[in-house]
């Protein structure tokens, strides 16, 4: 299903992405464009012809010439805005050509993407990399039991942990020497640190992976592990926006809820995400999570009050990340790519979809489909995918060749941190 998938929207959407434009000849941007021009939509004439102006003057120039443009513009923006998965430790046929053509912004690695080594990794990171300009080559980097990669890496206690040793500087400086061995395997974000407020003994999901029960030290050694991570280059995500320490549920497995006064909200679950976009933080990940206090029925993830309003109220401008759409608190709730279309609606500018490759084609469709009928859809669209290039532009990780991934990542910069880690763990 995946390679009709692929070949259906390919077919749709023509595989040219116009930033590739100016570097085609005529004949391959004109046999593009007949493909694309043979199901009529009505353009936007402002957005075309904006278009036309920034392509070389001897391509051909037509009605059909206008409406490819229109089309491949609206995939390359709609493309930015998916970003998924894939099995193995390295990349599907049908993924890497979703890279190639623009219909993802690049990717997230879980364990079995990273588990055959070092060399492994780099050669995975290295082939994401020439697929696609400045990738979101992304992973769930935390610490404790929230680690992809594991030794010679970096091996971080729970965040509880190191927060216990009330000793801001030192965090930073660990999450230092892991953004260091993340940029040197070319992995540009991070989806860490978690600014949750471990307010809940009963949590199931959060517990030791939170700085803390207070919201200043979630937010002080929060915005400690932003500093670390993203001196290294790496973009690093605050999560669960706008907070998921309250919660008795695993949004994993069903919907949660916080059912909190909007006063208690503000000087408990919102600290940390305060501290966090007065910080720079370059994303935050969204909580799959209902709020009475701000929407009655919405988990956040969908919830325009969480993902414009609220956003704005902290003062983040950074990109707005959805946790993954194919947990079962959104999925529960319908189709996956109904559930993209009314996350980026809502405020949301990266769709996760981790693992189904034909779930995330369905999302991109969608995207498309609604950005194509809806003026104020398609605006809301543009609007994200400029964060997410802009965030693109700013991670500065890129994958080193072998021999300096292996002096970087447990070498000897390392080293010093996972001693002195080692030394206050047994104190």
């Amino acid at each position: 299903m995946a390679r009709r998938a692929s070949s259906r929207v390919s077919q749709r959407f023509g595989a040219v992405d116009p930033a590739a434009a100016p570097g085609m000849s005529r004949g391959e941007t004109a046999g593009a464009c007949a493909s694309a021009a043979a199901t009529p939509h009505p353009p936007s004439s402002t957005a075309i012809e904006s278009t036309l102006g920034r392509m070389p003057v001897s391509l051909p120039r037509g009605p059909g010439v206008r409406l490819c443009l229109l089309r491949m513009t609206l995939a390359t923006v709609c493309g930015q805005l998916v970003l998924g998965g894939f099995p193995g430790p390295s990349l599907s046929a049908d993924y890497a050509r979703a890279l190639r053509e623009g219909r993802r912004s690049g990717a997230i690695l879980f364990k079995a993407n990273v588990d055959g080594g070092l060399r492994q990794v780099g050669a995975l990171a290295r082939e994401v990399h020439a697929l696609a300009e400045s990738p979101l080559l992304a992973i769930d980097q935390e610490g404790g039991r929230v680690a992809r990669l594991r030794a010679p890496a970096l091996v971080v206690p729970p965040m509880r942990t190191v927060a216990s040793w009330a000793d801001a500087a030192f965090a930073e400086a660990i999450a230092r020497g892991v953004g260091d061995e993340l940029a040197a395997l070319g992995i540009s974000l991070n989806f860490a640190p978690v600014l949750d407020v471990d307010t809940r003994a009963d949590n199931p999901i959060i517990g030791d992976r939170a700085f803390g029960p207070t919201p200043e030290s979630c937010a002080s050694f929060g915005v400690a592990w932003i500093r670390g991570l993203q001196s290294a280059g790496v973009l690093a995500t605050g999560k669960h926006f706008p907070g998921h320490g309250d919660t008795s549920r695993d949004s994993h497995l069903e919907l949660p809820v916080v059912d909190q006064p909007r006063a208690r909200l503000e000087d408990v679950e919102l600290v940390p995400f305060r501290a966090a976009a007065a910080a720079g933080v370059a994303a935050l990940m969204t909580a799959h999570v209902v709020y009475p206090a701000l929407d009655p029925d919405r988990p956040a993830t969908v919830a325009p009050v969480v993902c414009t309003d609220l956003r704005r109220a902290i003062g983040f401008d950074g990109i707005l990340v959805t946790d993954d759409l194919e947990m079962q608190a959104i999925a529960a709730r319908g189709a996956i790519d109904d559930a993209a279309v009314e996350a980026i609606g809502a405020g949301c500018d990266l769709a996760l979809v981790c693992h189904d490759f034909e779930a995330q084609e369905r999302v991109f469709e969608a995207l498309v489909r609604r950005a194509e009928r809806s003026p104020a859809f398609r605006a809301r669209c543009e609007e994200a995918s400029s964060r997410v290039r802009r965030a693109r532009s700013r991670a500065r990780a890129r994958p080193l060749d072998d021999g300096a991934i292996l002096e970087a990542v447990g070498g000897r910069a390392s080293s010093g941190v996972q001693a002195e880690i080692a030394q206050r763990l047994q104190a």
